[in-house]
């Protein structure tokens, strides 16, 4: 596969920030990464931003924050299998929110690749954040 280009994940959050407009939110470590890596987001980022749409939160569609997200920045989800995600959630001890788990799972499971958020919690955690 020759020269692979560095994959870094989005919170919830972050992708929320850049889908607002609100980018100014974010560090300018973390706009670094953006800028020079391919971004994924965790399938649950998907349900989390559907439920906050739902709820009222936010004025779109997951679906919709996904479109415009893969054409401004070239966003995708990850498609790593359902399983071996779940098989780091299991590893994951320090949240009981089951979002937070499979996200940093996520990255895990993709050689611990660099997670981008804002959340103070998993900045605790998971050693290879980028804020």
């Amino acid at each position: 596969m020759g020269n692979q280009a560095l994959i870094s994940y989005l919170d919830t959050n972050v992708a929320i920030f850049l889908h607002s407009g609100d980018a100014g939110r974010l560090t300018p470590r973390a706009i670094s990464q953006l800028e020079r890596s391919g971004l994924l987001v965790s399938a649950i980022v998907m349900l989390e931003l559907e439920m906050l749409y739902e709820k009222g939160v936010l004025r779109y569609p997951a679906a919709q924050i996904l479109a415009d997200l893969s054409q401004q920045i070239a966003l995708s989800v990850c498609q790593l299998p359902m399983a071996v995600v779940m098989g780091y959630a299991l590893r994951v001890k320090w949240t009981r929110d089951p979002g937070d788990r499979v996200i940093v799972a996520n990255a895990m499971a993709n050689n611990d690749a660099p997670l981008i958020t804002s959340d103070r919690r998993i900045q605790a955690e998971y050693p290879n954040v980028i804020w």
